[in-house]
């Protein structure tokens, strides 16, 4: 297969977000914590359903990007019950494998993603996300760092947030429950025929709410390949955002593609940038981030990339919807046209 463009960030597979990826000329789509019936895995036939009406627009269902964090808390936290988790969390991927799906992404971030703005102004007065340590370090109490956990994802609850003077995990901890999980996953995934792709952490720090985090660096990366055994079903969701968002920046993103690339470890990327690193960045258009995309494009054909790329988190344009359409669209056109650039380049 080739590299191709897909549109995804999504959760529901409606009628018109299928017709948007037609009309906009993505071969395929990925959903992001579909809303799927189960509170604890999901069935097969709920999953070949999203296959089957895909399928009606001419595209492909590329992937899934995560379950409920109430899937697999307690695994990630290493609490009483995580064996049960894990047995449910096979059976979503064999239900995966079965229903058709290739692709199975997940993180290993129990309150999941941060930012400390929502609207940040971006080029031309777009509202961009952004992120600032020293306002998660000034927060008062418990309250007000919840305010930076993401909305709209449910089960807010179950997101384990502490101060800094109560820990609720170490990294050494954390490696140890992610060992554990992925060495009881990964032979499912191999028999099932799924790949699963791990998203890096957002933001790449050490430490949130008390929360070890694991994958802020590229060396966690190339731990967690090792502790898979260089598994066929171990690959990355490589989120080039979040590579850009360390401390290095550009360089994480070229030295990942390069590392994981040739061994035909990264499943799909996420096309997004920032300006700056952690502790403090925000998030912008491609191509006025800290990448050259035209660059990394080139890289990821001379490596012999075969996935997806699709769009990610988008600046917010003016009379735009919630899910950022026009956003999305500058995104996708932008990746489609170096994409044939790149090829015209490869073939010359």
């Amino acid at each position: 297969m080739t590299i191709r463009i897909g549109v995804g960030q999504f959760n529901e597979l409606t009628d018109e977000k299928l017709r948007f990826a037609a009309q906009i000329g993505a071969t395929g789509v990925q959903m992001n914590t579909p809303k799927l019936p189960g509170e604890t895995h999901w069935e097969e036939a709920d999953l070949a359903a999203l296959v089957a009406r895909t399928r009606e627009f001419g595209l492909t269902f590329e992937a899934i990007e995560n379950v409920p964090v109430q899937f697999y808390d307690k695994t990630m936290l290493g609490l009483p019950g995580r064996d049960e988790q894990i047995e449910n969390y096979a059976k979503t991927i064999r239900n995966v494998g079965a229903a058709g799906i290739p692709v199975l992404g997940y993180h290993f971030m129990p309150n999941s993603v941060w930012r400390t703005e929502k609207s940040a102004p971006g080029r031309g007065g777009a509202g961009c996300t952004a992120f600032d340590q020293a306002l998660v370090d000034a927060a008062p109490d418990r309250d007000a760092l919840r305010a930076f956990l993401p909305t709209g994802l449910g089960h807010q609850d179950r997101m384990p947030l502490r101060g800094p003077d109560e820990p609720i995990s170490t990294e050494e901890e954390m490696w140890d429950n992610y060992a554990y999980f992925i060495k009881a996953v990964i032979p499912v995934a191999e028999q099932a025929g799924v790949r699963l792709a791990l998203h890096p952490d957002d933001p790449p720090v050490p430490v949130l709410g008390g929360v070890a985090r694991l994958f802020y660096r590229p060396e966690g990366f190339y731990k967690a390949h090792e502790i898979a055994g260089s598994s066929p079903a171990w690959a990355l969701d490589l989120c080039l955002g979040c590579c850009s968002e360390m401390v290095g920046g550009a360089q994480n993103v070229r030295d990942l593609i390069r590392y994981f690339g040739p061994k035909g470890s990264l499943a799909y990327i996420h096309f997004r940038d920032v300006q700056g690193t952690v502790p403090n960045f925000r998030e912008c258009f491609i191509g006025e981030g800290n990448f050259d995309p035209a660059e990394v494009m080139m890289l990821l054909h001379e490596v012999g990339f075969d996935g997806f790329l699709l769009d990610d988190h988008v600046p917010q344009m003016d009379g735009d919807t919630p899910w950022n359409h026009r956003g999305r669209a500058h995104a996708i056109g932008y990746m489609q046209g170096l994409l044939r650039m790149a090829q015209l380049a490869r073939a010359a």
